[in-house]
């Protein structure tokens, strides 16, 4: 590969809008690297924000990471790059003084049973909405990757029922949390699921937030992660 990349062919990168030096941006986008054109400007595939092809603006500063790497690639969005019958971000790579970006919010790997819904479901003769059953992949304090039966669009919002753990005098009561979709993948036939999906966690309110962080920490102590 051209210059500084080292960075394959068709992996997977976080996109993040820029934040202001301080704050954790979001990276909630995701993109597939195609290859750079030299040593500054590379092509990667549009990603999609809100279930839309995200529409490139010249001005906001863009930043693309490898996977859980904490290494960020910064650029803006020069031009859509049509090559066959695909099209492709052009992005010009700028100097980045936040080369690494450290994680506070560590992924639990951990398989716990959970159901989903989302509101516009159809009630049944009850009234209520049937839920659906799936199993996470793994937790952190904002968000999911979760193996469902139902593909989800980017964009989309789900409510998720996390189980009670423990007994009742030494556990955590089951909590009900609220996310949108940002990835949704199709998993290899002959498992007990057909989708793995990322899952970044809204909160209403800091209570909420704290909800999710005190149900997190007790999965870290009970599961020794």
């Amino acid at each position: 590969m051209a210059g500084n990349f080292d960075i394959k062919q068709g992996t997977k990168m976080r996109v993040a809008f820029d934040v202001p030096i301080g704050k954790e941006p979001q990276f909630n986008m995701m993109c597939t690297f195609n290859k750079a054109l030299d040593e500054s400007a590379f092509l990667v595939s549009i990603p999609m924000h809100e279930g839309k092809a995200l529409i490139p603006d010249e001005n906001q500063k863009m930043l693309f990471r490898e996977g859980e790497e904490t290494q960020i690639i910064a650029g803006y969005v020069d031009d859509v790059v049509k090559e066959g019958i695909r099209r492709y971000w052009k992005v010009r790579r700028v100097a980045e003084t936040r080369q690494f970006v450290k994680r506070v919010d560590v992924r639990l790997k951990v398989e716990l049973p959970i159901q989903y819904m989302q509101d516009n479901w159809p009630l049944n003769a009850q009234g209520e909405i049937d839920k659906e059953i799936g199993s996470t992949a793994d937790v952190s304090n904002n968000g999911l990757a979760v193996y469902l039966n139902r593909y989800f669009q980017v964009g989309e919002s789900c409510i998720f029922d996390l189980p009670r753990l423990g007994s009742a005098s030494d556990g955590t009561p089951g909590i009900e949390v609220v996310g949108v979709v940002c990835w949704c993948r199709e998993l290899p036939k002959g498992g007990s699921f057909r989708y793995m999906t990322g899952i970044q966690l809204r909160f209403g309110n800091n209570d909420d937030r704290g909800e999710m962080q005190e149900y997190v920490a007790y999965v870290k102590k009970r599961y020794k992660l």
